[in-house]
């Protein structure tokens, strides 16, 4: 069956309606790793915590930091999407085995740590734009037919 139309506009619908809520998520978090904003520790604070609390080397802290924030902005305007989804799926693996694994399934368990049921979401959500791409309303998109 021949894609139609109203095809086309639904996969770009399905993918936009992916990349804006990842986009901002994952600028939101790496602000607060690389500019302490909204509660965060800031790029020093978070390279120590890294360190010492999950055992990541400086340069593995650094790449993190900057699939969150610039993967961020690349999946919200879809520039460089499959490239900067696969810097946030890549991250959202390392969260869930060095963070939130151990703590179970589920986010809210009282007396433990969050659970990997968000990371594990974000990790979908990322997957999918790497296998897609940023779609028709996308700066890729743009790029290419110029």
């Amino acid at each position: 069956m021949a894609k139609g139309h109203f095809s086309d506009a639904g996969d770009s619908l399905s993918i936009i309606l992916l990349r804006l809520p990842l986009g901002i998520i994952f600028i939101a978090h790496g602000s607060q790793k690389l500019l302490g904003l909204f509660g965060g520790l800031g790029l020093t604070a978070t390279f120590k915590t890294f360190e010492e609390k999950l055992n990541i080397l400086p340069v593995f802290t650094f790449l993190a930091i900057i699939a969150e924030f610039g993967g961020g902005i690349g999946v919200l305007v879809g520039l460089l999407s499959r490239f900067s989804a696969a810097g946030i799926a890549i991250t959202m693996v390392v969260a869930i085995y060095k963070v939130t694994l151990l703590n179970g399934f589920f986010m809210n368990v009282s007396g433990r740590g969050p659970g990997m049921e968000y990371n594990l979401a974000l990790l979908g959500m990322a997957l999918a734009i790497l296998l897609r791409g940023g779609g028709s309303w996308s700066v890729d998109r743009f790029l290419r037919n110029r």
